[in-house]
């Protein structure tokens, strides 16, 4: 809650042109990220686990629905990967 606080202080929030475009647009997104057809089973280590499942807690998603959620931004190309 601090940190919206921060972001409200420092006026990073703005209004969005067409509210009823984004939210139909999100709503595409859900639809696409919840649509799960095929399995995979992966091994990562437990550190990483962990540090997904931290997120997922601040993110208020089950963990398995978030991985998906990030796996699905990246191969659709609107995950940006940062450069060091």
């Amino acid at each position: 809650m601090k940190n919206l606080e921060k972001t409200l202080n420092r006026v990073e929030w703005h209004s969005l042109r067409n509210i009823k475009e984004e939210i139909e647009k999100h709503r595409q997104y859900a639809r696409n990220t919840l649509l799960k057809d095929k399995r995979v089973n992966i091994r990562i280590s437990s550190t990483d686990l962990e540090a997904l499942q931290t997120k997922t807690v601040e993110e208020g998603l089950p963990y398995q629905t978030f991985i998906a959620s990030v796996l699905h931004k990246f191969a659709s190309g609107r995950l940006l990967v940062k450069q060091h």
